[in-house]
């Protein structure tokens, strides 16, 4: 009989100060029910913890101080203790002084996740702007992540949930500048990579994925532009030449209107709300944002700081609670996938010099 598995070490960034983080991330591990199968362990200050606890009306909430990743308790609420000055914290008012502690929690779990003291990393929602102001040399998680990985390749940002994978073809640009974006071969790109992390990251045996048309009713035959037929259709088909079960491109308001979405494993939008705005309508509040193509495991919740409503205890803790979930799931999906693509021939081999012998 196996041994039972260690509980995974879930690294996580407390995000922007001011926000919701921390107010979502106490809420979600006030359940000890959540540390059952992991250990959490936070990365931020003892002090401003304990600052939004009494803030919230969460003193409830207990945690285990420790200096270094490697001190922490399995199945605990672990914290480790990044700094000691005294901070300041005007809930709900976004701030580039504060931010840089949002980065220094950041580069503390990323770098614990490089070096194995973690073995995933959840991310609180960060304010951009002030990320930027504070120095941050990123646009975003992403970018700062796939440097820290070594990557230079492609990454697909990824909305899971309630059974949907929304991945987008472009990100955060300009939809002034999306049409010159999409080429045949970045929508290829973008869609192995969707292939890929079905197969390793969710389980899916044969990954059916749909492609959504750039323009109103897909292009219609060319009367609405050319991009649908010129740029997607041709990925379409080169995918299925490949080995992928593409289809597409379909129009993206029938296609989420009707339910055709529910009989694909994976999503492909051209730009950022044609996935996204029908994502977070049907899965918003218990959805996950998931890097896919990174070497790493992170996820994050599906929202944003929540400046507004920060500081007054209204904050649902159920997407980063599904976010700390994925993240455990989907490493432990990528362990399987690896010991079945090894070396498929070896267990036959075993097997044959046993009778053999």
């Amino acid at each position: 009989m196996s041994e039972p598995r260690a509980p995974i070490r879930v690294g996580i960034s407390c995000g922007d100060l001011n926000g919701v983080g921390l107010e979502v991330i106490l809420k979600c591990f006030e359940d000890n029910r959540m540390h059952a199968d992991i250990t959490p362990i936070l990365y931020c200050s003892a002090k401003v913890v304990s600052q939004h606890r009494k803030l919230l009306g969460l003193d409830e909430v207990q945690f285990h101080r420790v200096n270094d990743a490697r001190e922490a308790l399995p199945r605990k609420f672990n914290l480790v203790n990044l700094w000691e000055e005294e901070v300041e914290i005007d809930l709900g008012k976004p701030s580039g002084a504060m931010a840089k502690y949002a980065i220094t929690s950041l580069e503390a779990a990323a770098q614990d996740l490089a070096s194995g003291k973690v073995d995933v990393l959840v991310t609180a929602p960060i304010d951009k702007n002030s990320m930027q102001v504070a120095g941050f040399a990123f646009p975003g998680h992403t970018e700062f992540l796939q440097q820290m990985a070594g990557g230079d390749g492609e990454v697909l940002m990824l909305l899971v949930g309630d059974g949907l994978r929304v991945g987008c073809v472009t990100g955060h640009i300009p939809l002034k500048d999306v049409s010159a974006a999409i080429t045949t071969e970045k929508i290829m790109a973008k869609a192995r990579i969707l292939h890929q992390s079905l197969l390793r990251d969710f389980a899916v045996l044969e990954p059916r994925i749909a492609l959504l048309g750039l323009n109103p009713h897909a292009g219609d035959g060319g009367t609405l532009g050319n991009e649908d037929k010129e740029r997607i259709a041709p990925a379409v088909r080169r995918l299925n030449e490949e080995g992928i079960k593409a289809m597409g491109p379909y129009a993206a308001d029938g296609f989420f209107g009707n339910g055709s979405y529910k009989h694909f494993d994976g999503v492909l939008a051209m730009y950022h709300d044609q996935g996204l705005a029908p994502f977070k309508a049907l899965s918003f509040g218990h959805g996950v944002n998931f890097t896919a193509g990174l070497p790493i495991v992170r996820t994050s919740p599906d929202h944003g700081t929540g400046l507004d409503i920060a500081g007054q205890g209204v904050a649902e803790k159920g997407s980063f609670r599904a976010a700390v979930w994925l993240a455990a799931d989907i490493l432990q999906n990528r362990e399987r996938y690896k010991v079945i693509t090894e070396n498929p021939l070896q267990p036959q081999k075993r097997e044959k010099e046993r009778k053999e012998g």
